[in-house]
């Protein structure tokens, strides 16, 4: 089967034709229908991730179940079923405290060989998953099974990106109504949180991105006001659209410390700071000390939306079909796997809002 794998950083990655991986007693083999292209397969790409190379890419992606390990309990073949970029197994202390975002199987699935590459070479898979790819094998605790008509191309979106942005808004940050809201970074986990404060009741929404056709799409998506950065200091535009108050939440949605640290002085005092983006390892924040303390600002990482995915996946899934949550518009771009160089070419160029790979009809 055909499975896209990074060998080395800052070379392309390779689309291999892979033997089937063999299934565990708790293992799941997925038929991929769709997989949305995040930005943090991209970091990988580069070598700006703390995963090891080589490695099978993607991770936001659904199909349908072919078969099952003999232990598996969650799921059986034809059920149609999304991945988690973090696995809940759903009994283990943290699960059982809403915290199945930090599951305690989460490094142990990532760290899972599943790709024989030949030579006693074997990759593990971003995320445990792997979803640039015609199949993968995961564990059962990384998929959810679903139930609704959703596009395979906009269910694809709530595996990861849509998730990310919209529990941010939702789980992290808890949004209230009639509250100000300012978003750094409008690519597709911004535009989910835009949707997120929208449905929240935000009545203010500052989207802030340099690229015009991300400014645009957040209109649609539920921003009242856009920020061109190039324009001006993006804190002070920030400001003055606020009474020189700031915002009662901001969100920096690109993983680049200065952009935290905008997000940090566009809120207002006692205001809520959540740092959704995914920063290159190594990476360090650093903050004025005083103005951390003495701004009662709270700061806050959100880790998947601080979602419990046997909870949000169906819910998420109960807002697109209300005509509440809008997938469609967030999906720029449909490619095939084989054109997978292409999609990853124009998430790097940031054209667009998400690009899917798109196996199956929907």
């Amino acid at each position: 089967m055909k499975v896209a794998v990074a060998y080395e950083a800052g070379r392309p990655p390779v689309l291999e034709d892979l033997p089937v991986p063999s299934i565990g007693p708790r293992d799941v083999l997925v038929r991929i229908s769709a997989s949305g292209i995040c930005h943090t397969d991209l970091n990988v790409i580069d070598g700006l991730s703390a995963l090891p190379l080589p490695i099978a890419l993607g991770h936001e992606g659904c199909g349908v179940v072919a078969e099952v390990g003999p232990e598996v309990r969650r799921t059986r073949p034809g059920d149609r079923v999304l991945t988690s970029v973090t696995p809940a197994c759903g009994t283990c202390k943290r699960c059982l405290n809403g915290l199945s975002n930090h599951c305690v199987l989460n490094p142990v699935v990532k760290a899972m060989p599943r790709f024989d590459l030949g030579d006693g070479r074997w990759a593990p898979a971003v995320c445990g998953c792997g979803t640039f790819a015609e199949a993968m094998v995961v564990h059962e605790a990384s998929v959810v099974p679903v139930e609704t008509d959703l596009a395979d191309e906009e269910l694809a979106l709530l595996g990861c990106g849509v998730t990310t942005g919209l529990g941010a808004a939702l789980n992290t940050a808890a949004v209230i109504p009639g509250s100000s809201v300012a978003v750094v970074g409008c690519g597709g986990v911004g535009q989910a949180v835009i949707q997120g404060a929208r449905i929240a009741g935000a009545a203010t929404i500052i989207a802030i991105d340099p690229v015009p056709g991300r400014r645009a799409v957040s209109v649609q998506a539920g921003a009242t006001h856009t920020i061109d950065p190039a324009e001006g200091d993006p804190v002070e535009q920030v400001r003055a659209l606020t009474g020189g108050e700031g915002v009662d939440y901001a969100f920096e949605v690109v993983g680049r410390p200065e952009l935290m640290g905008q997000a940090f002085d566009m809120a207002r005092v006692q205001g809520t700071v959540t740092l959704v983006g995914m920063p290159a390892v190594g990476e360090t924040l650093t903050l004025p000390a005083i103005q951390a303390v003495f701004s009662g600002k709270r700061l806050a990482g959100s880790v998947v939306g601080g979602a419990q995915v046997l909870r949000d996946f169906p819910r998420f899934i109960r807002l697109a079909e209300a005509g509440r949550l809008d997938l469609g518009s967030m999906v720029s771009k449909r490619i095939k796997l084989d054109e997978i160089q292409d999609g990853i070419d124009t998430v790097a160029r940031a054209e667009g809002v998400r690009t899917v790979i798109v196996q199956a009809s929907s």
